[in-house]
């Protein structure tokens, strides 16, 4: 009884790049079956478009979160963001701006903080008061933060008629 005896020899190397392989063929497999199946993401699509509604039937003023509007000044873009509750404005403030923004249009920041300062204590855009200097920098930072506002709004708001601009022709809001 002769038995023929087979010596395998297995590398250590050989075997973790096995087992890494392995691992990552696995975590593949998981990764594709997680994008490709639908999930959770369904439902809770479903369930979005209900909450403005819910909101506007619980009796507050605004749907709580981040509302931002793009400022174009120049070639330079600031991005506004307006932080809500349900019934009250927590936070306003400018995000990316920069020294040229600031070196340009000196009036920006302190009319800023001047039109933050009244939003917060009246929780509303009316009754704003700005220097006769300041108009043109107020009305643009007002309009802003009424476009944020806006957003906001729990109830749905009617879309605006076209209003002539400055030579008469009609505007379209889209």
């Amino acid at each position: 009884m002769s038995a023929k005896t087979k010596i395998v020899v297995l590398h250590m190397k050989e075997l973790i790049y096995t087992g890494i392989f392995a691992g990552l063929g696995i975590l593949f497999i998981i990764l594709l079956a997680v994008m490709f199946f639908p999930g959770k993401k369904e439902e809770n699509a479903a369930e979005a478009p209900e909450e403005p509604s819910t909101a506007a039937a619980s009796g507050s003023l605004y749907i709580p979160g981040v509302y931002t509007t793009e400022l174009v000044l120049g070639d330079q873009t600031i991005n506004v963001e307006v932080i809500v509750d349900e019934n009250t404005i927590t936070s306003i403030r400018m995000v990316n701006l920069n020294d040229a923004v600031t070196t340009m249009y000196p009036l920006l920041e302190p009319t800023f903080d001047s039109i933050c300062e009244q939003v917060y204590t009246l929780q509303s855009l009316d009754n704003i008061t700005y220097s006769a200097e300041n108009k043109y920098t107020s009305l643009v930072l007002l309009e802003v933060i009424e476009n944020s506002l806006q957003k906001a709004s729990a109830s749905p708001t009617p879309s605006a008629s076209p209003q002539p601009d400055k030579n008469g022709a009609q505007a379209t809001h889209t």
